[in-house]
């Protein structure tokens, strides 16, 4: 049978004082570019310039891989919490796992 408790709230109106996180930064707008890019292929449909042998088709695709790891990178950096947030999300996440525990 399912236990009745209720699941913790936290933030300003609850009875936790975890962070407030929100997944919804600017920052991750930037994710679509690695992806929309390479899609637009009469951008990059062609042989010449080539280069080592290989032709402009081929070794654009790897730059792509490049743009996403690039991008990627940059976006994490961007919007990673803080050592402060993160240490007060852990102690959220202790003190929710006691007070559970101690319910039962």
């Amino acid at each position: 049978m399912a236990s009745a408790s209720r699941p913790p709230t936290g933030g300003p109106g609850g009875t936790g004082a975890a962070p407030v996180r929100s997944d919804r930064s600017p920052w991750n707008w930037l994710l679509l570019v690695p992806i929309v890019l390479p899609l637009v292929v009469p951008l990059y449909n062609r042989v010449e310039p080539t280069l080592f042998g290989w032709p402009f088709f081929y070794w654009m695709q790897l730059l792509f891989v490049g743009l996403g790891v690039l991008t990627t990178v940059l976006v994490y950096r961007a919007t990673r919490r803080s050592p402060a947030d993160r240490a007060a999300a852990r102690a959220a996440v202790a003190r929710d796992a006691g007070s559970r525990d101690g319910g039962r």
